[in-house]
């Protein structure tokens, strides 16, 4: 497929190419992935960088680098590594001959205390910062791993769409792992002493700091240089619909089970029996497998969190409310129970609140949200946490965000467990074929 760049995502990637230091605070859609990669791709070809890190939540980790680079014609050369799983499987991929190596943030003190034992010791020119805002914390052992290594880097690039979510107080670690405290100071106290006062505390503890009048201008005058600020309503015809596939793997101990399901109809998951009568019925048991759990004669099997872990890493990142969109009852109650401040949609009182913003995540089934709800103030993130075999309830859950009066693109995620039957029906929406004869064809293929 050939990868068309929007001007703006041009001005974004020379950036990249001629500043060894550099943040890109877009907003979410704005395609910091593919123009991360693109620049990548350039300055390997100049042999400006021959190794490239890119540390990443890992849900992005192990599915959208590797997704961005094989999707683009310009970008299929790329050879990517992920440094995931035990540590035997991460010394495999770090040893891999590639171009781009992308490991997960839990890992990064991992990496550095390893390669720090062997004797080429840090082989990174270029890093990649995949959410800079995860790294906003100068106590955490991440940010003091990283700035271990800085100085060998040659090119950091930091990628984010919420730089300061909390305070300004969050640029310094930031900008220090881009700058080494060139801009905004080399110590967080001299930084919290020239832009802030305290606003409360106990001796001399501050618990809480406020900003100096004209500070915040101050800060961001001396950033300029080395950043790069874009919001999506300046660069996109709106409102845009933006998809997003989020695969996640089941452990090994649910996909043994969903094959046995698969093939058998009938499974033992700790000490309860899961059995399907049919073949409608076993395609109904893969569905609730793949979302993380089964009905039984015993009562709802536990199986796997995979994608809850997935929608919690969506909602943490999220500048905006989120709506979620479940398929069985076991998932909003699970959703309800593990994601704070989730709220099932229930009546007009839970309409007003989530359009008034009051509302962090609103969990609906798409039957109940359908024809004439207005959601489209509330916010712009939806995620699928299971996908419905109905187009037409599929489409007109899409249309509560995404509708006139939406004012910014909308982001649409499917969380999809690879391997399963997830992905057929998620082909067969796209394929507008969510039809009888299809899901006839589909419950013959899974046998």
């Amino acid at each position: 497929m050939e990868l068309r760049l929007h001007d703006y995502q041009k001005r974004c990637v020379e950036y990249i190419l001629e500043h060894p230091a550099a943040g890109l605070f877009l907003d979410m859609g704005l395609g910091k992935t593919a123009i991360s990669l693109t620049a990548v791709a350039e300055l390997i070809d100049r042999c400006e960088v021959a190794k490239v890190l890119v540390i990443a939540p890992l849900r992005v980790a192990e599915d959208t680098w590797s997704r961005e680079a094989s999707k683009w014609d310009r970008l299929k050369h790329l050879r990517v590594s992920k440094i995931l799983g035990s540590p035997k499987q991460r010394i495999q991929a770090l040893k891999a001959d590639a171009d781009v190596y992308v490991i997960n943030r839990e890992n990064v003190v991992w990496l550095v205390e390893y390669l720090d034992q062997i004797p080429w010791g840090w082989c990174f020119d270029m890093v990649i910062l995949d959410e800079l805002s995860s790294f906003k914390s100068n106590t955490a052992k991440r940010f003091k791993a990283l700035k271990k290594v800085r100085p060998l880097c040659e090119r950091v690039v930091g990628l984010t769409g919420t730089p300061a979510a909390n305070s300004l107080m969050d640029l310094w670690a930031e900008m220090y792992l881009l700058d080494r405290g060139e801009r905004l100071g080399k110590s967080l106290t001299k930084f919290q002493h020239t832009y802030f006062k305290p606003a409360y505390g106990q001796g001399y503890v501050v618990y809480k700091w406020s900003i100096l009048p004209g500070a915040d201008k101050a800060i961001t005058d001396k950033l300029k240089d080395i950043t790069v600020s874009m919001k999506a309503e300046d660069y996109l015809e709106l409102p845009e619909l933006i998809e997003q596939t989020i695969s996640v793997k089941l452990p090994d101990k649910a996909l043994k089970a969903y094959r046995k399901m698969e093939q058998e109809y009938i499974v033992d998951f700790d000490d309860a029996e899961i059995e399907a009568f049919d073949a409608t019925s076993v395609l109904n048991k893969l569905m609730q497998m793949s979302n993380g759990f089964a009905y039984s004669a015993e009562g709802t099997v536990r199986i796997h969190e995979a994608k809850l872990e997935a929608l919690k890493e969506i909602i943490e990142f999220s500048d905006t409310p989120v709506l979620v969109f479940y398929t069985f009852q076991a998932d909003r109650d699970l959703i309800l129970e593990k994601i704070p401040g989730s709220k099932q949609l229930k009546d007009d009182a839970d309409i007003t609140a989530w359009n008034d913003g009051k509302i962090p995540v609103l969990v609906a089934h798409p039957a109940s949200c359908g024809y004439g709800l207005n959601l489209q103030e509330g916010g712009r993130v939806m995620v699928w946490y299971g996908l419905p075999w109905s187009l037409e309830q599929y489409q007109q859950a899409v249309a509560r965000l995404h509708r006139q009066g939406q004012k910014l693109p909308v982001l649409n995620y499917q969380i999809l467990a690879e391997g399963t039957v997830d992905e057929n029906v998620a082909a067969s929406l796209e394929a507008k074929d969510v039809t009888q004869e299809s899901l006839l064809r589909l419950l013959k293929a899974r046998r």
